[in-house]
């Protein structure tokens, strides 16, 4: 029986400097590394309305070739007030020797999707090559994501091919790195 005060050897750290030694084929997406939140907005042409939402990502690892990707978000009304929350995922991020990258997330709404992508000098790249879900999910049948540093913050925009509908504009935040 494992002793409940025994601490784990093994910690993610969102901290460099703290924890594990990073895996030198981190090195391309180090500076991803951390809490991070901030603002964003959201539209998709089956809903009546665009939306605002907070996000609060968090990149750590566990010195091993992969990053851990932890993200949620709550609606926002006019005045920044929170109204309830919305999208979650989490999943890992697996950095490749040649900078490529392979990415899987699951949802709580029952979907699952598995990432291709690169890390070039402008940011991250990513497109979905799989998407599957529960049998009562939103039919998902693509996603593209595109993260970028810029001046310290950390940009992200999504477009979705859903319900029918080829890509469109999903989401677009911006960031700021939280110091612990």
């Amino acid at each position: 029986m494992l002793d409940p005060a025994q601490e784990n050897p093994y910690p993610d750290t969102h901290v460099l400097g703290e924890g594990p030694e990073p895996h030198p084929q981190l090195k391309p997406v180090l500076e991803l590394l951390g809490r991070w939140r901030g603002e964003g907005r959201g539209e998709y042409p089956t809903l009546e309305e665009g939306f605002r939402y907070r996000q609060e990502i968090v990149f750590s690892h566990d010195g091993r070739p992969f990053l851990r990707y932890e993200s949620r978000a709550w609606l926002v009304d006019a005045a920044g007030s929170a109204l309830r929350p919305s999208g979650r995922e989490s999943g890992w991020w697996r950095v490749l020797p040649d900078a490529s990258l392979e990415v899987v997330l699951a949802h709580p709404t029952g979907i699952v999707e598995t990432y291709t992508g690169r890390v070039t000098d402008d940011g991250v790249e990513l497109a979905t090559d799989h998407v599957a879900g529960t049998p009562r999910a939103k039919e998902v049948t693509g996603m593209r994501r595109r993260y970028r540093l810029v001046e310290g913050s950390l940009t992200i925009r999504q477009e979705m091919a859903a319900m029918g509908l080829d890509y469109h504009h999903h989401l677009a935040a911006e960031l700021s790195r939280l110091t612990d």
